[in-house]
């Protein structure tokens, strides 16, 4: 970890993300500042981590997707993610479609972390991508696609499955990869005002 009393991120650390994410040194000695200030320990609780997502979203409610994302990075289940686990979390929420970010969509959308994925599952996280579409951006969605009902099951079909079937992590990744249809349904595409305000905050 960096070094948060000098307020400079370890080297060794630095190169990592510089590695492992497609951030510059700049944007991440400067995220760096910004996380120590709201988090003088080092680590974030669930509802910092909320409560950036909510800066992103003024006109909807991101707080159930934003639960799930940290869910899903909190490895360790200890209520908090530090800088590190805090940027690859930014990164592959971000990033276009790579194996890591297909292997941490699965664990998003394994709820129970049981290892697979139900129908049920499926709709519990679009409906919390639901919350964060704009009451105008819902209107020019597709007849078949415009409730998390007709979105889940949608995605169920792709798949192949019955009501009660279950999707492991190998299939999931496969479908994925061989459909872009499912890889639209699935995610919540950046709308470029939130990437204007991630520009914003790293100012």
């Amino acid at each position: 970890m960096g070094n948060s009393k000098s307020g400079a991120l370890s080297k060794d650390l630095l190169e990592d993300l510089k590695l492992n994410t497609r951030y510059s040194e700049e944007e991440l000695s400067a995220w760096y500042q910004t996380f120590l200030k709201e988090c003088p320990n080092g680590r974030i609780t669930k509802e910092q981590f909320e409560s950036i997502y909510a800066s992103f979203f003024p006109d909807a409610d991101p707080t159930e997707y934003a639960r799930h994302v940290f869910r899903s990075f909190d490895t360790n289940s200890d209520g908090t993610l530090d800088f590190k686990e805090y940027i690859i979390a930014l990164h592959l929420t971000s990033s276009g479609k790579t194996l890591q970010k297909l292997e941490w969509a699965f664990a998003l959308y394994d709820v129970d972390g049981n290892g697979t994925i139900s129908k049920n599952e499926i709709q519990e996280i679009v409906q919390s991508i639901f919350n964060m579409i704009s009451s105008d951006d819902k209107k020019n969605l597709p007849e078949d696609e415009n409730t998390p009902e007709k979105r889940a099951d949608k995605v169920w079909q792709f798949f192949g499955k019955k009501e009660n079937d279950k999707i492991a992590e190998g299939e999931f990744i496969r479908g994925v990869m061989e459909n872009k249809d499912i890889l639209r349904l699935i995610q919540f595409d950046e709308p470029q005002k939130v990437k204007d305000r991630l520009k914003e905050k790293k100012k």
